[in-house]
C-alpha cells in the first residue's frame, strides 16, 4: 500500500479488518496508540498498522494512514454494522462541512472519479508536514499537532447529526488559547516562547485567535466533559511547556490549575508530562523539530539563516526599494529613537512585503505565514542601511 498514490484509501479499507480493527475497538486504546506514536504530537514516527509491511513510509505518509486510523475506528466504535461505503459517505460530508471560514484547502473544486479518491485527495491537502523550511508552509509548522481535532469533531458529528465546524471552531480556539496561557505562565520568557505563540496563532484553521486578554474565564474548559477532550488538551499543553530542564515554578503552578480546571488528577499531569519527555528524548534524532529544548527554536534559527542569506545577497536592491519608500525611511527613522503605534508598525510590515514582492528571489515572504519572516527582515535592516541612519539609536 502507497499513500502516495491514487486507490491507496480503498485498499486500506480492505485490508483494515479483523484483528487490526478490533485492536483499536476502544477509544482509550486508539488514543495512547497515537500518543506513542507521535501523531498527538504533531510529528508521527510509526504507523498505527501495517507495521510489518516492509514499506518504509515518509513521515507525510504516516500521518495519514495514522489519521485515516483514527478515522475510521472512531467510525465503527459509534455506527454499528457500518460499511466501508458508508464510512467514505460519512467522511466526505464530515469534511464538506469543515471548508469553511479558514480552511486553506480547495476541497469543494476536487474533481475525481470516485468517493473514494476524493477522499484521498482531501487527506493529502489535510496533512502538512515541516520537512523543509523553504518549501513547506511556514504557517502551518504546527498544524498537524492539532489533526486530532479531526477525529473529536468526527466523533461528534457521527453522534450528533449536525455540521460540526461549531465543535471544531471552538476546540481549536480553547486549544490555543490554553497554550497561550501555558505559555506565558513562564516566570522567564524568551523570544521563542513569543515565537512558538505566533506559530500556534498561525496554525489555526477556523479561528482568528489572540494571545493577549487570554484568562481562564474566556477559555471555557467547562464545556470539555469527555476524557480523550481532557486528555488532548493537557497532552498539547505539556509539549508547549517541555523542555529539557525542569519546569519553573509559573508553568507548574499552571498545570495545577488546569488540572483543577478539568477536574484531572495530579497524577495524570505527572504522567502526561512524562510522556512528553520520554517520546521527545527516544525520537530527538530522528525529528529535527525536537532538536532543542523549545520546539520552536529550530523553526527560528534555520529559518534566520536562510532569511539572512537571501536579504545580504539582495542588499543594494534592498536598500534602493526602501530608500524610494518616503513612509517607510521615516518610520524607520522615528523607530530608533521611539516606540513605533500599533498602525505604524503595520504600515512598516505592509511596505516591506511588498518591498519583498519586488525582489524576485524573496519571495519567500509572499508563500502562505511569510508574515513570520518580517520580524526577521526588521531585525537585518541595520545590516543594510547607512551608519547616519543609526546614529541616534
Amino acid at each position: 500500500m502507497n499513500p502516495s498514490t491514487s486507490g491507496w484509501l480503498n485498499k486500506f479499507l480492505r485490508e483494515f479488518t479483523g484483528d487490526e480493527r478490533q485492536s483499536f475497538a476502544s477509544m482509550e486504546v486508539l488514543y495512547e496508540a497515537l500518543l506513542q506514536s507521535g501523531f498527538l504530537y504533531g510529528a508521527s514516527v510509526e504507523t498505527l498498522v501495517f507495521k510489518d509491511s516492509g514499506i518504509v513510509y515518509s513521515e507525510e505518509e504516516r500521518t495519514k494512514i495514522n489519521l485515516l486510523t483514527a478515522l475510521v475506528s472512531m467510525y465503527y466504535d459509534t455506527i454499528e454494522d457500518g460499511s466501508t461505503e458508508d464510512c467514505i459517505a460519512a467522511l466526505l460530508q464530515f469534511y464538506h462541512h469543515l471548508n469553511t471560514k479558514k480552511s486553506i484547502f480547495p476541497w469543494t473544486t476536487l474533481i475525481t472519479s470516485s468517493k473514494s479518491e476524493k477522499l484521498e485527495k482531501i487527506l493529502h491537502a489535510r496533512i502538512q508536514t515541516n520537512e523543509s523550511v523553504v518549501i513547506k508552509n511556514f504557517s502551518h509548522l504546527l498544524t498537524n499537532a492539532l489533526l486530532f481535532i479531526d477525529v473529536l469533531a468526527f466523533e461528534h458529528f457521527l453522534i450528533h447529526d449536525i455540521n460540526p465546524i461549531d465543535y471544531a471552531t471552538k476546540l481549536e480556539e480553547s486549544i490555543t488559547n490554553t497554550v497561550f496561557l501555558a505559555l506565558k505562565s513562564k516566570s522567564q520568557k524568551d523570544e521563542y516562547d513569543g515565537l512558538l505563540i505566533k506559530l500556534f496563532s498561525s496554525s489555526v484553521r477556523y479561528n482568528q485567535v489572540s494571545e493577549d486578554d487570554v484568562t481562564f474565564d474566556n477559555v471555557h474548559l467547562e464545556r470539555y466533559t469527555d476524557a480523550l477532550e481532557k486528555r488532548y488538551l493537557l497532552d498539547l499543553t505539556s509539549l508547549a511547556v517541555w523542555n529539557d530542564h525542569e519546569l519553573d515554578p509559573g508553568e507548574l503552578d499552571f498545570l495545577a490549575t488546569l488540572g483543577m480546571e478539568l477536574n484531572i488528577p495530579e497524577s495524570q499531569i505527572n504522567s502526561s508530562l512524562k510522556k512528553v519527555k520520554t517520546f521527545i528524548q527516544n525520537h530527538r534524532q530522528e525529528i529535527s523539530f525536537f532538536n532543542y529544548s523549545n520546539p520552536a527554536h529550530h523553526f527560528y534559527r534555520q529559518t534566520s539563516r536562510t532569511v539572512r542569506v537571501l536579504i545580504l545577497r539582495n542588499k543594494k536592491r534592498l536598500v534602493k526599494e526602501i530608500s524610494e519608500s518616503k513612509d517607510l525611511m521615516i518610520l524607520l527613522g522615528q523607530s530608533t529613537v521611539r516606540d513605533l503605534s500599533k498602525e505604524e508598525k503595520k504600515r512598516v510590515k505592509d511596505q516591506l512585503l511588498d518591498i519583498c514582492k519586488s525582489v524576485p528571489s524573496l519571495t519567500i515572504f509572499i508563500l502562505p505565514g511569510g508574515s513570520l519572516l518580517l520580524p526577521l527582515l526588521i531585525k537585518f535592516i541595520p545590516q543594510l542601511l547607512p551608519s547616519a541612519f543609526n546614529e541616534n539609536k
